[in-house]
């Protein structure tokens, strides 16, 4: 990562972790239970928990590696290993991944230190919790970055690019992607039948108003618009979820307030330079607890 006095390449990098990811807050606002598994018994010393998503599940940074490949930067305190020690199932096994997208839920996934096998494999009959936190990638926010990136509080260069001609860019890739994270939840019913599915959303990044320019380097009407794109990305997934037998953690709600314009102690995203051992503009170890509970909300 870029220090703050890298100039231009700063802001390229703060636009580029925040929405590469696609981070967002979501104004979703609630969680949906998933229908009950045919077996529950993910607790007590039985069951089997299987952990599938991009980095703001593997949470790069915030505890001990992991598992491998050690280029997936997966963390020993993220939600999944949380939910794991809470409701104790006989087997668990986290093959989450930085940089994900729902292809590598049945591709391999080739990362700077190791290549990760399709996550779907990891899941088999005996399997009863799936949670999946997948498709920000999918939707190609990366590309924004350059034009997100503002000296001037009062310009908003992504919202003009990406609504031209009066086609919201962003809001069609979102719809593009829903068909694949159906296919992916079509796929994990017929690998895991006996599973518990829950699909989880993304937490707040951004706060509600303007942001916080010139700290985050985005206009009012961009912090606006990446902001409703994202509520739009959750309700998405959490459409998905309804449709395909599964449960929906809304993970936006109960973590706002705790943005990365927030205070240290009280952020639960970190900002380009980390307060906590987590990487920038990701979860930190609080943030990923909350994820955990909104989870176990569901889980137990």
């Amino acid at each position: 990562m870029a220090s703050k006095g890298s100039g231009g390449m700063v802001v390229a990098v703060i636009i580029f972790s925040l929405i590469g990811f696609g981070y967002l807050r979501s104004q979703q606002g609630y969680s949906a239970a998933p229908p009950a598994a045919g077996d529950p018994g993910t607790s007590g010393g039985t069951g089997r928990y299987v952990a599938l998503g991009d980095s703001y599940t593997s949470s790069p940074r915030t505890g001990k590696q992991a598992g491998t490949p050690a280029g997936c930067d997966r963390s020993d305190n993220n939600y999944p290993h949380l939910v794991a020690a809470s409701i104790k199932p006989a087997q668990f096994v986290d093959v989450s991944c930085s940089g994900a997208t729902t292809a590598n839920m049945t591709a391999a996934q080739k990362t700077t230190n190791g290549t990760n096998p399709p996550q779907l494999d990891a899941l088999n009959s005996a399997t009863t919790l799936v949670t999946l936190g997948i498709g920000g990638n999918d939707v190609g926010f990366i590309g924004l970055a350059k034009e997100c990136a503002t000296l001037n509080h009062n310009s908003s260069p992504c919202k003009a690019k990406m609504t031209a001609g009066g086609h919201d860019q962003l809001a069609e890739r979102i719809e593009a992607a829903a068909p694949k994270i159906a296919d992916v939840l079509t796929r994990i019913h017929a690998r895991a039948p006996r599973a518990r599915v829950i699909v989880v959303g993304y937490p707040t990044a951004l706060p509600d108003g303007p942001g916080c320019w010139p700290f985050l380097p985005l206009g009012a009407d961009d912090v606006a618009y990446l902001r409703n794109s994202e509520a739009k990305l959750n309700h998405m997934l959490a459409t998905q979820a309804r449709t395909h037998r599964a449960g929906f953690a809304d993970t936006a709600a109960p973590s706002r307030g705790h943005d990365m314009c927030a205070k240290t102690g009280t952020k639960w995203v970190e900002d380009l330079v980390p307060t906590s051992r987590a990487q920038s503009l990701h979860p930190n170890a609080n943030g990923e607890r909350a994820m955990a509970n909104a989870v176990l909300g569901l889980a137990r």
